[in-house]
């Protein structure tokens, strides 16, 4: 049975993720506070901001840059998605759309 997590981002109780997504504390409070939906839609967002910012990985500031949006996505001031919003493919329930928030130019 799936480990279900209060979902910081989503707002409703889903399945969790499996283990800790990111080394450290972060990704300790990801992995208590962020459900599998959740991630997921981080993952797509963050190949949107590699692609648009491109960035490289390999690069330590493109990684402090990306970890900075993963926290504010997950955690920051109005990150939590509209009520009544629903992750996409949830069965019985509607389709979700994620809300895009743009990142900031450089």
């Amino acid at each position: 049975m799936a480990r279900l997590v209060q979902c910081a981002k989503i707002g409703q109780e889903l399945p969790g993720l499996a283990s800790p997504p990111y080394p450290g504390a972060l990704g300790q409070r990801i992995y208590e506070n962020i459900s599998q939906a959740g991630w997921d839609m981080w993952m797509q967002y963050s190949v949107v901001l590699i692609n648009h910012y491109g960035l490289s990985l390999g690069d330590p500031q493109s990684r402090e840059f990306l970890m900075q949006q993963m926290e504010e996505f997950f955690f920051g001031v109005g990150a939590q998605m509209p009520e009544g919003w629903t992750p996409e493919g949830t069965p019985g329930m509607g389709q979700g759309v994620p809300a895009g928030k743009g990142a900031p130019r450089k």
